[in-house]
């Protein structure tokens, strides 16, 4: 069986830089390379790679967004390399289909085995952030589908938000429960105002309680 070929999705040079170097080393061949989603889509659709090794936060379009576009269009398998296990962003790389999930921490034999494997038709999850997948995926099966009515326009996140404000749950109350970063709660009380909306958590609590009357 001949090696995958890759394309390295990575707003850092020097990390792309190491990265080829690192699978090169073993017969793996870059095919291209991108500094931000919409070159990685781009890139992705021209150069048709096994692999897409994809880093989540870039400027512009985002490697969540990209992942997404990507795997719909069929265009590779995306095996995301990432600084960051926030939950957040593993549940949002495995819900755009992301078939692997490796940090940056990962030593050269391990994302080699990941990259063969993907390209193999197999999926790749680095170990500490395989409880939280599947707290996630959990997540996802079990929640309460009422809300979600009452507020279509939600994800499950925006809505687990949602009822946080509601409960006067404080950005750091709701990042330990959601077990996510301030920064990402903060995204997320901004998206459910605006699809709501209104102003403020306070008017976003008004209008939600006035439409259950």
């Amino acid at each position: 069986m001949s090696e995958p070929t890759v394309l390295l999705a990575d707003d850092h040079g020097a990390i792309r830089v190491g990265l080829r170097i690192m699978l090169e080393a073993q017969g793996i061949t870059v095919v291209g390379e991108a500094a931000d989603g919409d070159v990685a889509v781009r890139n992705a659709a021209a150069l048709r790679p096994d692999v897409v090794l994809m880093d989540l936060r870039m400027p512009g379009r985002d490697g969540i967004s990209a992942t997404a576009e990507i795997v719909k269009r069929g265009l590779g398998d995306v095996l995301v390399l990432t600084s960051f296990d926030e939950d957040e962003l593993v549940w949002g790389a495995i819900r755009a289909g992301a078939v692997g999930f490796l940090l940056k921490t990962a030593d050269a034999p391990t994302l080699v085995r990941a990259v063969r494997s993907v390209a193999a038709g197999e999926g790749a999850l680095d170990p500490r952030v395989t409880r939280r997948a599947l707290a996630a995926v959990s997540e996802a099966l079990t929640a309460p589908m009422q809300s979600l009515d009452e507020h279509p326009q939600l994800t499950i996140r925006e809505q687990q938000v949602l009822d946080g404000i509601l409960q006067g749950s404080s950005n750091a109350q709701l990042a330990m429960d959601l077990r996510i970063s301030v920064p990402t709660v903060k995204t997320h009380v901004s998206n459910v105002l605006a699809k709501l909306g209104a102003r403020s958590r306070s008017h976003a609590a008004a209008l939600v309680r006035s439409r259950a009357d």
